[in-house]
């Protein structure tokens, strides 16, 4: 069975080939222009290898209930070219062919369960840390939806005392994880992108204990048996140790299970980074095939 699948990100798209194992056959990215420019060059893509299904892994915010007329559209993003626009229905259209749909964060903790770092849980938060920051929740044996998909990186959260800067730079709301934590925001603070700043440097310390906020709200709420950290602010070696160092501080001995004494093995790196997303676009594909 050939299966196709796109991760839709805000500066490239990542379409790619594979099988029902999992098994990523192919793989070809291209700028995300306007749907005009893209669009037509994704079907032509799979138009020429005989997919039996698509699966569509996006940036948000998206429309993921099958139940609504607006199903498989990108919403109210800041890209204004995207902003409510039918991707899912225009490419099924296409290609004619069986198509699932779901946010990319999503598609990626999907991925890491049934495939990678958190096969065999029952509950997972994926969290992306890059252009933006967001979450995908997997919870007994489901992807988690709700009226809206969860922004986990718009979540009020409040400026440190040490952050250097007294306002966070998320359009929306200011003072949020995205706004916070995320690598525009870290440029915007310190005049350079993560990846040119040294370990030592003390931006890691602050970019953690923020992101320790967001790991502690998720353990004291749905608590998931593992909290998957991506996305290129990770690729920093020293944050990960740091981020669980502060999680145990802010938890502060309160939570008793086994689990919360040993973060080591419940805030991880993905296992499948950075195909996470494309690998749980072929799977929402399968998922699509067999319906």
């Amino acid at each position: 069975m050939l299966l196709g699948g796109i991760e839709a990100g805000g500066t490239k798209m990542v379409l790619g080939l594979g099988d029902e194992k999992g098994n990523i056959l192919e793989t070809y990215t291209l700028p995300t222009g306007t749907p005009e420019e893209t669009v037509p060059a994704m079907t032509d893509y799979f138009a020429s290898r005989n997919i039996c299904a698509l699966g569509v892994a996006s940036f948000g915010p998206v429309d993921p209930d099958r139940n609504s007329a607006t199903y498989g559209y990108i919403t109210k993003t800041p890209k204004l070219a995207w902003r409510d626009y039918p991707v899912l229905p225009v490419l099924q259209k296409a290609l004619g062919v069986p198509a699932g749909f779901d946010t990319d964060v999503n598609a990626a903790v999907l991925a890491e369960v049934e495939l990678g770092a958190a096969k065999g849980v029952k509950s997972c938060l994926y969290l992306t840390v890059g252009t933006g920051i967001g979450g995908g929740m997997y919870c007994e044996g489901k992807l988690v939806h709700g009226m809206q998909h969860p922004e986990w990186g718009h979540i009020p959260m409040d400026v440190l005392p040490e952050d250097p800067v007294r306002e966070g730079f998320c359009p929306y709301h200011g003072n949020c994880p995205e706004g916070l934590a995320s690598g525009p925001a870290m440029e915007k603070r310190w005049g350079k992108p993560g990846k040119e700043l040294p370990a030592d440097h003390p931006a890691w310390r602050l970019e953690a204990k923020y992101l320790a906020k967001l790991c502690a709200t998720a353990l004291m709420t749905f608590c998931p048996e593992k909290i998957i950290l991506g996305g290129g602010v990770m690729g920093q070696s020293v944050l990960l140790p740091m981020i669980r160092e502060e999680t145990k501080t802010l938890l502060n001995g309160y939570m008793t299970a086994p689990g919360f004494t040993d973060l080591e093995s419940v805030i991880v790196s993905p296992a499948l980074y950075p195909v996470s997303g494309l690998a749980g676009a072929l799977l929402l594909a399968k998922e699509a095939y067999c319906e």
